[in-house]
């Protein structure tokens, strides 16, 4: 793909999205390595996070801000270039989507219109402060070009300043700015190519459905702003979402993966010949290939599925089986209050490549055995063999997966299963020895080498009347058969879980009580937290927040709020318990890993397995 002059190795974007890998402000070696990994890995352009190109916006605690951001677009360009990927640095301001929390000083906007996540009321910015806005992306490209970089994304996308001034959903000006809504786009656009020059890549990632079909940016507005701005840049990447729907641009797996692709394919119609980007959970090799051939787009953005396999080109290109993204959105999400680094269930090394040895130990020669066929054992087994080793796994049920089968069951997290394929499916290519329905005997635990053996169920915290239903979120996703009238799934770990429960349930015409100790159920649930409360609320579930299950039973549940211990009854045929389960016993001194530990999410099951892997690749012969 050929922009500006300059080609890139494969049609493959890595989007730029936040990471907490900053430091300060600036870019850090976790930032080169991250990037480094997905160029080496054969993706064509490599856009890291947005910097903010005035101090007025600090979105979030390690937003990278451009002027700190000239050594570490160096130090990304020279470890992004021998691989032939193209560096574009993204450029951008959150306006009102933003936080003053850090600046301590209003938010801009183009009118005072209340954030309508926040509720934050901006400033309507005057003259002088549009001025600035316009200087500080001319400042930033010069700063990016001096990095020697490939070319710049201006961010008028979902969370941008620049989005906030196009749509009549935030802008309601009556000078200049208003009257033209595309006014200060076009002008930061072309204060941005004053500064690159014709050799280098001008790219824009574009909102072009605000999700607000009664007013705003809709697909007939972009498809007019498109036929305009098209002819300033060199690549279109389309996006949906604004304020209203922030998510909008990366939704998680209840939305269909390519959701963006009609869009994009209108969008690409009316761009007059600029390439188009499609993205928007383009997570599959094989729909992307689709999106290119039928058209759709010229190019596809696949930032979660690089995030999941940093090798996606590379393998695609070879036959390989990719590992997949599950459009979970539990640890590549992290606009979070907490600053978790990015990383991914499916391949924690994510987010973490500064810290990783390059070369595995040689395990050639070594005979290991890993019990527990579950993600984490799966993970050992795959990382053993991978090193060379000749593998047991022995697993005591006739499949294996653990619980990832399950968790696929859930609305929106069908996905899993593909992990779990795609595991079984390596340890498989790879040569381990598969033991199915074995007998685990104590003496095969306590010799083995890694032990992944699950866990068992905990004693209720509540009190179970003698005629009282109660099953697991696990005897619900294998299948049982509950007694007719109303169900209460009870979640203290407001994870997925609980919510997927409740979401199944409900969408099978059972009256559903979401119980939750939380002010919020599904608290865990970071960026997803807003779609699935509404997914909730629209199939009827009544969640009952800030509230501890004391009894079950006589056809009720006793609740008590969780401040002021007032109880109250809720009606209740069976109980559904989506609660945390406990580690089971092991031997002495074993390499545990997964929920035989503690209670763990799929991403700290595979953690533990890969470091328990590593673990006796690194301890060498007995």
């Amino acid at each position: 793909m050929v922009l500006a002059g300059r080609t890139a190795p494969s049609r493959v974007l890595f989007g730029p999205h936040e990471t907490n890998l900053g430091r300060g402000r600036a870019l850090s070696e976790r930032h080169v390595a991250y990037y480094a990994r997905r160029a080496a890995g054969g993706c064509g352009i490599v856009v890291p996070e947005t910097a903010s190109v005035h101090g007025s916006d600090w979105p979030y605690e390690r937003a990278p801000l451009a002027a700190d951001c000239g050594p570490g677009w160096v130090d990304v360009v020279a470890a992004c270039r021998p691989h032939g990927a193209l560096v574009l640095a993204s450029l951008g301001h959150a306006g009102a989507q933003g936080t003053s929390a850090h600046a301590q000083t209003a938010l801009w906007a183009p009118s005072a219109v209340p954030d309508v996540v926040a509720r934050e009321v901006p400033v309507a910015m005057e003259q002088a402060d549009v001025e600035a806005l316009v200087a500080g992306f001319a400042d930033a490209a010069r700063v990016a070009v001096a990095a020697d970089v490939d070319g710049v994304e201006v961010d008028a996308g979902a969370r941008s300043l620049l989005r906030q001034f196009a749509s009549g959903l935030t802008n309601s000006r009556t000078d200049g700015y208003g009257t033209d809504r595309l006014r200060l786009l076009r002008e930061v656009l072309a204060a941005v190519r004053a500064e690159l020059g014709p050799a280098r890549v001008l790219a824009l990632r574009l909102s072009c459905d605000e999700e607000a079909p009664w007013a705003g940016i809709t697909v007939s507005v972009a498809v007019q702003h498109v036929r305009e701005l098209a002819p300033l840049v060199d690549l279109l990447v389309v996006v949906r979402g604004g304020g209203l729907a922030p998510s909008a641009c990366r939704p998680d797996g209840s939305t269909p993966p390519g959701f963006n692709a009609d869009l994009t394919r209108a969008v690409r119609a009316a761009a007059g010949g600029t390439p188009v980007v499609l993205q928007g959970s383009v997570v599959d090799v094989a729909a992307a290939q689709w999106a290119l051939d039928d058209g759709v787009a010229d190019a596809v953005e696949m930032t979660r599925a690089q995030i999941a396999d940093a090798d996606l080109v590379r393998k695609a290109r070879a036959g390989v089986p990719v590992r997949p993204c599950t459009l979970c959105n539990q640890a590549c999400q992290v606009r979070d209050v907490r600053n978790p680094l990015v990383s991914c269930v499916a391949d924690p090394s994510s987010g973490h490549e500064s810290e990783q040895p390059i070369e595995l130990p040689d395990g050639a020669g070594r005979r290991i055995t890993v019990v527990g066929g579950g993600p984490a054992g799966l993970e050992a087994a795959r990382v053993l063999a991978t090193a060379g080793a000749d593998v047991r796994l022995v697993e005591r049920s006739d499949r294996l997966g653990g619980a990832l089968p399950l968790v696929a069951a859930l609305p929106g997290r069908a996905r899993f299963g593909d992990l779990a394929a795609w595991l079984a499916g390596e340890v498989a290519r790879l040569g381990v020895r598969v033991e199915l329905g074995a007998a685990v005997e104590t003496g095969d635990v306590a010799g083995a080498d890694v032990v992944a053996t699950g866990a068992r169920a905990r004693l209720p915290g509540y009190a179970v009347a003698g005629d009282a239903c109660v099953l697991t979120a696990a005897d619900v996703l294998a299948g049982a058969v509950l007694p007719p009238g109303p169900v209460v799934v009870h979640d203290p770990a407001g994870g997925p879980v609980g919510v997927g429960v409740a979401e199944l349930l409900a969408a099978a015409g059972r009256e559903v009580a979401l119980v939750a100790p939380d002010e919020v159920v599904g608290v865990r649930l970071g960026g997803d937290l807003g779609p699935a409360n509404a997914r909730l609320a629209g199939a009827g579930v009544r969640r009952e927040a800030e509230s501890v299950l004391q009894t079950v039973g006589d056809g009720a549940a006793v609740l008590a709020d969780r401040w002021a211990g007032e109880q109250r009854r809720v009606p209740c045929a069976v109980l559904v318990d989506a609660g945390p389960r406990l580690p089971g016993a092991v031997p002495p001194g074993a390499l545990v890993a997964g929920d035989a530990v503690a209670p763990r999410t799929v991403l700290e099951a595979v953690l533990e397995g890969r470091r328990a892997a590593w673990a006796v690749l690194a301890a060498g012969d007995p």
